[in-house]
């Protein structure tokens, strides 16, 4: 007699309930399905370099695996790379670290994770760009923190204000989120705003995630990070890694660098969800660092000049409009004038145009009235979009 099995509900954590996502990749998984039905996509909804990973970075990999670079190594990093990190940090950021204030992970987003649960507590309250990258809300709230949205504004270039900033933080304030250059809008901190940033955070125990993953893409001005302003260091956890300036995003390899008690705790984390980042990408690494950096600056290169022939195409088209991005590889467009809301319109530029785009508001509500073009692709598709996009606003 055949036992009738039992089909039990699943219950989740409540903790479940607060995690979010990354749109982009919902996104990515619509346009893949709407290809297999004959479709034609361009993609421009997610953010990563077209550009194939640097030959002397793979000859790197490929030696390490043949060499036998396939088995664990130390939870927070390879010795040799994070010396290499280190002496790079000191180098471009104008401070002294050390290979112990290193913790390399597989790519960027851990940093953010483990930095969360390693620092917030309940009612904790953590100070983010809106928009921004939506997995730093999605990392407060999981973390039981109190996520406290700084909004960034077109009529400021999307930089952030440093006076708001100040209003907002609080005695229960833990940790700030700066990005510059920033993800989606493109826009950057300068100098001065990063300084006066420090200055209103003062002497209070308040530390800084700083995410500089797109500091070797900033098209204008030299990049400053706010760990370079004295008394911040020990308070800044900088987050930087190699899938956008190397084209390294399948290699998932990233790292932080944080003051050495901070960092144990963070390579605790890596023990316990990780073990460690794959040994032979670390070699990989290692090289990018060491090696040539001109096809680097080839890809920037070719990153403004992508953006700026998708501003000017853009803004000839009725209801669109989008300023020069600063740096990264998005131009995030002002689409109020269409009469559309955001995510209708990103559905329907796919559903219609075959164009990928995403919703401002997958960056946060702030983001609402406008959309994000990823110009991570070839020239040729990017004015295939732009046709396609006119030819859609036109006909609504």
């Amino acid at each position: 007699m055949a036992t009738q099995v039992v089909q039990h509900e699943l219950i989740l954590s409540q903790r479940m309930a607060r995690l979010g996502t990354e749109t982009a990749f919902e996104v990515l998984s619509k346009a893949k399905a709407l290809e297999r039905q004959g479709r034609s996509i361009v993609h421009l909804e997610i953010g990563e370099p077209d550009f194939a990973t640097p030959q002397h970075i793979v000859e790197a990999a490929v030696d390490a695996l043949r060499g036998g670079w396939t088995h664990y190594g130390p939870s927070a990093g390879l010795p040799e790379l994070r010396e290499a990190i280190a002496s790079y940090v000191s180098r471009t950021r104008g401070v002294l670290v050390e290979p112990d204030e290193v913790v390399v992970v597989p790519g960027g987003k851990p940093i953010m994770f483990y930095v969360m649960l390693a620092l917030i507590d309940e009612g904790d309250e953590v100070i983010y760009p809106n928009p921004g990258f939506p997995i730093y809300e999605s990392m407060i709230r999981y973390a039981g923190g109190t996520a406290v949205p700084i909004p960034l504004r077109e009529e400021r270039n999307f930089a952030m204000d440093v006076d708001e900033m100040a209003r907002l933080i609080t005695p229960a304030t833990k940790l700030i989120v700066l990005n510059s250059p920033q993800n989606p809008t493109g826009g950057v901190l300068e100098r001065k705003d990063i300084e006066r940033a420090a200055e209103a955070i003062g002497d209070r125990n308040i530390m800084v995630l700083s995410d500089e993953i797109y500091t070797c893409l900033q098209f204008e001005g030299e990049p400053f990070s706010i760990m370079s302003v004295p008394g911040m260091q020990e308070r800044t956890i900088l987050l930087d890694g190699f899938s956008k300036t190397y084209a390294m995003t399948g290699w998932r390899i990233g790292y932080g660098v944080m003051r050495k008690d901070l960092a144990t705790h963070i390579t605790r984390l890596m023990t316990n969800s990780n073990s460690c980042t794959a040994s032979f990408t670390q070699r990989a690494a290692l090289a990018a660092l060491s090696g040539d950096q001109s096809e680097v600056y080839e890809m920037r290169s070719e990153f403004e000049r992508r953006c700026r022939v998708f501003v000017d195409g853009l803004n000839r088209i009725k209801g669109f409009n989008a300023l020069m991005p600063k740096g990264a590889f998005y131009v995030f467009a002002n689409i109020t004038r269409t009469g559309w809301e955001s995510k209708p319109l990103a559905d329907a530029l796919l559903a219609d145009a075959g164009v990928a785009a995403l919703s401002g508001t997958a960056f946060g509500s702030y983001g609402e009235g406008y959309l994000r073009f990823s110009v991570a692709n070839s020239m040729e598709n990017l004015m295939e979009a732009l046709k396609r996009i006119e030819a859609w606003a036109n006909a609504h």
